[in-house]
């Protein structure tokens, strides 16, 4: 059993950097048409959602690493759950940095590595900790979402409904992790959180 977890995980590390992702949700912007959008509005919407689709490898990651050693076979569906839907926001946001002529972080690798990591470290204090990292990592991501929304051009509702979608489901993702018993971080925690994560949604805007 637990070489067959060790060979999925590696498996969703894989598929995660090199497939491309296959959403089990058509994209929230399907039925909007295409607006049209000056080339700085265009590099900005690229840059974000290539911070949006770090976001994403790095949510992967983390899953893959909590649930890697977590026993708990409710924590661990859930974990699968939320990833299933960070699936289809890594298709969302592939296919739509596509479409404004951007490409994907060339460090994704990078992250994902760093990601699991902290999944797995997390999943080892605890299932309670690892909710409740799970919650407190959903919540920082909500809120870099909430920032994109104030900055994307009000002309592209495209690349504005997939984010507003990303930020539902990651919204659902903290309740049901605080649900399953997740406990509030430590502030220095939340504070070395939030901290990483402007290093990595700094050098994503660009690499």
């Amino acid at each position: 059993m637990h070489l067959d977890k060790l060979i999925t995980t590696f498996d969703t590390g894989l598929r995660t950097l090199f497939a491309q992702p296959i959403a089990s949700r058509a994209r929230p912007d399907a039925d909007i048409p295409e607006a049209p959008l000056s080339h700085d509005e265009k590099q900005q919407a690229a840059a974000l959602m290539r911070i949006n689709h770090v976001g994403e490898v790095c949510a992967q990651a983390l899953y893959s690493g909590q649930a890697f050693v977590s026993r708990d076979a409710t924590i661990v569906n859930a974990l699968k759950q939320a990833a299933t839907e960070e699936t289809d926001h890594l298709a969302w946001c592939e296919s739509r940095i596509h479409e404004l002529g951007g490409r994907k972080s060339l460090l994704n690798p990078l992250w994902y590595a760093g990601s699991f990591g902290l999944g797995t470290v997390a999943g080892l204090l605890g299932d309670r900790w690892n909710l409740g990292f799970l919650a407190e990592t959903e919540k920082q991501v909500g809120a870099h979402l909430a920032s994109h929304l104030d900055v994307l051009s009000a002309a592209d509702q495209k690349t504005r409904q997939i984010v507003a979608q990303m930020q539902i489901d990651e919204r659902e993702h903290a309740e049901t992790a605080h649900q399953l018993g997740g406990i509030p971080l430590p502030a220095p925690v939340q504070f070395g959180m939030k901290f990483a994560s402007k290093i990595m949604t700094k050098t994503a805007y660009y690499v």
